[in-house]
């Protein structure tokens, strides 16, 4: 019975962050992506465009394109499209259709492009590299991707760029050059701002502890900052004494705790501190 609580609790968690996340995504999309017909790839890209040579919205282009791409998502992929994927590309499409009738706007937010340029990738960036972190994505294109994953040999992330330039390029042809190229520079920084934005939200601490007396700070991982640890004997090659090397990870909280418990206690010690937004195993992400 706890354990289904806390399963449930778990799972509102997670489609609350979604949600979260979503509205975010329509935010940046909405308010500074579609007044300036900015273009920078993806479902929200092609909207753009084609509400300019068609007698209708960006945000009902996204509803239309997005529920087509999840029908294919389910006739190809079945149940591996994901609750999660379908979850946030029905709300994304709902909520920029919403945000059409509650605020309509005829045109940009401020009189500055470049401004609006950093908060159309920002924003959108930012809540993709939350979706991505918790096993979801936007829908889209990205059903695309899996579908050519399943069932071709293509290479997927060239494909998807080279999806995405043609979105650029047809921007260059329908508004202007000026468009197109901020559209260009989007979408040479959206990968760059989702891949930090990820190894931040990631981002561990490993330490290495070479000490003499190794108890108290091996105490003090387990029962102070509930981690564990990795010990093992070692010689030093100067004095060749014998040294006990601990290997820990940890939160970036915990090892500003941890470095600072080491220096009160041991100021002896040495420390070499590593940063990884790779950890997988138990406590952490991935095989677990």
């Amino acid at each position: 019975m706890r354990t289904s609580r806390m399963h449930l609790r778990q799972i509102f968690w997670e489609y609350c962050m979604l949600t979260v996340a979503t509205l975010i995504l329509v935010t940046g999309v909405y308010l500074f992506k579609f007044p300036n017909n900015f273009s920078f790839g993806g479902v929200t890209g092609i909207a753009v465009v084609l509400s300019a040579v068609l007698p209708t919205t960006p945000g009902s282009i996204t509803f239309i394109i997005n529920m087509a791409l999840l029908l294919l998502g389910f006739l190809f992929l079945g149940r591996e499209a994901g609750l999660k994927t379908v979850y946030v590309s029905v709300l994304t499409s709902v909520g920029l259709s919403a945000a059409e009738i509650l605020f309509p706007m005829d045109h940009p937010l401020t009189g500055e492009p470049v401004l609006e340029l950093i908060f159309a990738i920002a924003l959108p960036s930012f809540s993709s590299a939350i979706l991505f972190n918790m096993g979801a994505s936007g829908g889209g294109t990205d059903i695309i991707a899996m579908i050519l994953k399943k069932h071709t040999r293509f290479n997927i992330g060239t494909a998807l760029f080279l999806v995405d330039l043609g979105i650029v390029v047809s921007s260059c042809l329908v508004f202007d050059a000026q468009t197109g190229l901020f559209s260009l520079c989007g979408l040479l920084a959206k990968s760059l701002v989702v891949d930090g934005v990820i190894e931040n939200i990631n981002l561990c601490k490993c330490f290495t502890i070479i000490c003499d007396n190794p108890d108290p700070i091996c105490d003090y991982i387990v029962k102070e900052l509930n981690r564990s640890a990795t010990v093992y004997h070692a010689l030093g090659a100067y004095q060749h004494n014998e040294k006990t090397v601990i290997i820990t990870i940890m939160k970036r909280r915990q090892a500003v705790e941890l470095r600072n418990f080491i220096r009160r206690t041991q100021p002896g010690a040495f420390i070499a501190i590593t940063n990884s937004s790779e950890i997988i195993g138990k406590g952490f992400r991935g095989f677990n």
